[in-house]
C-alpha cells in the first residue's frame, strides 16, 4: 500500500483540481515559459496567472526563476509520481475487483453450459 503523505498529496491534488493550472502544467512539458506566455491562452492578467503559478509552486509542481523582469517557469515532475503512485493503488484495487467479477461470470456461464436445456 502507498504511504499516505497527506499534506503533499493534498497540495498536489489541489493544484491539479483547476483546469487552468492543469493546462499551464501541460504547456510547461513542451518548454520553459514565462508567466505572460502561460497566461496568454486564457486571456488573464499577469497577476491572475501568477496566483495559479504560486499554487503549482506550493505543490512542488513548478519552479520559477527570475531573469530581469521575466519570471520563467519550468515543470517539476517528481510530485506527479507521488500522485500517480497513490492513484495506482486504487487502479490495482479496481482491477482486482474486476478480475474477481470476471471469474464469477465465467463460472456462471460454464455452469449454465453444463446444464441440460
Amino acid at each position: 500500500m502507498v504511504l499516505d503523505d497527506t499534506p503533499a498529496l493534498d497540495g498536489i491534488f489541489r493544484a491539479l483540481s483547476d483546469p487552468t493550472r492543469r493546462a499551464m502544467l501541460r504547456s510547461l512539458t513542451a518548454r520553459e515559459q514565462n508567466i505572460g506566455e502561460l497566461a496568454a491562452p486564457f486571456d488573464m492578467s499577469f497577476a491572475a496567472a501568477s496566483k495559479h503559478i504560486r499554487v503549482l509552486e506550493a505543490a512542488g509542481l513548478v519552479r520559477r526563476r527570475v531573469e530581469g523582469r521575466s519570471h520563467i517557469c519550468r515543470i517539476e515532475p517528481a510530485p506527479l509520481k507521488a500522485a500517480d503512485e497513490w492513484l495506482r493503488f486504487y487502479e490495482n484495487y479496481w482491477l482486482d475487483r474486476l478480475d474477481t467479477l470476471e471469474a464469477i461470470l465465467r463460472a456462471e456461464d460454464e455452469q449454465k453450459q453444463g446444464e441440460p436445456p
